[in-house]
């Protein structure tokens, strides 16, 4: 076929040691709709909380993030590949933005009604379009042509599953869920014995940071929301000023850990790329829920909720800051510190634990704990870049 005479490029694969290789504008466009998922969710997580329906809403935040991790991780790894950045190309990317604003659309539904429709079709609409993208790199590339029939085959089969499930009743619904999760996981896993997709180890690290970036902006925004809702309703703000910048001490030190060092080098292989990949869902889901912890200590500071007690609204907030720091140092940061320095980084972790059974300290107890683990990070950087100069 030619391609050129319809304005399009052989879609083939990159070269993964590109130099200088950087988010084009298309995937910073692309992110923009994953804000609008992401806030959904956690707002939706945050009124679940607070109106008594923790374990619940907790539930189905867990669910829901699966949908838009899934879908930007797919994308990410397809765009490092294969983007060709010509008009078909951008037009299936934003078609797969308009199932990402419809999923969005199906969130409240989903956490508040058990309405998982809109949220499916969202979903499909975003993994179909990538099915197209599959078909082009198989019809344009003999060399990609295995690796492109098989996810294009494996997403399709994965696809008619979601959908045949809204046909049953909601308990079997959810109970279907979860096997259905794992075949769509293990889809890539199948894809890519036929032959390794040529992704770019330091532009997929670039596209992780850059969504903890979005997750971050969460956060920072309850911290602000907080002293705007306090000033505008007349409520003492002295508490709710502490708790604003507590938040922007968990977000910067959130921040901080993550971004403490390169991880692009680390990425050398399929392996090592599927296990950085996967553990991110874990990573991006609990920073995500810190922006819904902080807002529901604001409301049981501000006495706004009826059903919410301190236990809970502890929890809310300690375990997912808990869950990030225990995450990010299995993935990231272990390979750099010291024994030492690993017991004593996981000492902090535990002790926002600690510090979420007791309400009254969760909040600066968690602040102290993550300040604590930055200064052990920056001992390691320090070591390192001594280690660097001296060399």
């Amino acid at each position: 076929m030619n391609w050129n005479r319809i304005g399009l490029v052989r879609m083939s694969g990159r070269d993964p040691q590109e130099r200088h290789r950087v988010a084009s504008p298309l995937e910073l466009f692309f992110d923009l709709v994953f804000v609008i998922a992401v806030s959904q969710a956690s707002q939706s997580l945050h009124h679940g909380i607070v109106e008594g329906h923790g374990a619940e809403s907790t539930l189905s935040y867990v669910m829901i993030f699966f949908a838009i991790w899934w879908a930007w991780m797919n994308f990410t790894w397809f765009a490092s590949a294969f983007d060709t950045d010509d008009w078909l190309y951008r037009v299936t990317t934003i078609v797969q933005m308009g199932g990402v604003l419809v999923l969005a659309a199906g969130v409240h539904d989903a956490m508040v009604g058990g309405d998982w429709a809109t949220i499916t079709w969202g979903y499909v609409i975003m993994r179909l379009a990538m099915v197209g993208q599959w078909l082009r790199l198989a019809l344009s590339d003999p060399e990609q042509r295995a690796v492109a029939v098989r996810y294009a085959i494996g997403i399709s089969v994965v696809q008619a599953i979601w959908v045949a499930r809204l046909a049953l009743p909601p308990e079997a619904q959810f109970w279907t869920f979860w096997p259905s999760m794992v075949l769509e996981v293990l889809v890539p896993v199948w894809a890519e014995r036929a032959r390794n997709t040529p992704w770019h180890p330091h532009h997929v690290a670039e596209r992780y940071s850059l969504f903890v970036l979005i997750l971050l902006g969460e956060s920072l925004l309850a911290s602000a929301n907080a002293i705007i809702d306090a000033l505008n309703s007349g409520t003492e703000i002295d508490g709710i000023v502490g708790l604003a910048g507590a938040g922007l001490v968990l977000a910067a030190g959130v921040w901080w850990l993550y971004f403490s060092n390169e991880y692009g080098d680390s990425l050398t292989s399929a392996r090592t790329g599927f296990a950085f990949g996967y553990a991110h869902y874990a990573l991006f889901a609990a920073v995500g829920a810190i922006s819904a912890g902080i807002e529901v200590e604001l409301d049981l500071l501000a006495n706004t909720a009826e059903h919410l007690n301190a236990s809970v609204a502890s929890l809310s907030l300690g375990v997912p800051v808990a869950l990030f720091m225990m995450v990010v140092w299995a993935i990231l940061l272990r390979r750099h510190l010291s024994i030492g320095e690993s017991v004593l980084y996981l000492a902090t972790a535990a002790g926002v634990l600690i510090c979420s059974t007791l309400p009254v300290a969760t909040v600066p107890g968690s602040a102290v704990c993550v300040v604590i683990a930055v200064v052990v990070i920056e001992r390691q950087r320090a070591r390192e870049l001594v280690g660097r100069d001296a060399a």
